[in-house]
């Protein structure tokens, strides 16, 4: 009885050694998948790189239209500065002209 239950023992053993081993198909899928996971990997790597590369670009062009428009507003205060001198300058005339105009009405 010993012996019989020895050798289903080993018996079971041996199946559960042999059968836990993987076939060369089940390594060359893992293999395959391995590859394919790998190209995917490579892939969105290149799909970001090329995503920074846009962003780069996207922030340059931003940069450059900020200072464009600060330099459109520099330019905007300057003129608004030389209006407000001529609006003085002509208000100043004006009242001259005035002051003139009324020595002239009291002679």
């Amino acid at each position: 009885m010993k012996k019989v239950l020895l050798v289903i023992s080993i018996m079971l053993a041996l199946s559960f050694t042999l059968g836990g081993c993987a076939t060369k198909g089940d390594l060359d899928a893992v293999e395959a998948r391995e590859k394919a996971i790998a190209a995917k990997a490579d892939q969105a790597s290149q799909d970001a790189e090329e995503a920074r590369m846009a962003a780069d670009e996207a922030i340059l062009k931003a940069n450059e239209a900020i200072e464009r428009a600060e330099e459109a507003e520099k330019r905007a205060n300057e003129r608004e500065r030389m209006a407000a001198e001529k609006e003085r300058i002509a208000d100043e005339k004006a009242k001259a002209a005035d002051q003139k105009f009324q020595q002239s009405m009291k002679k």
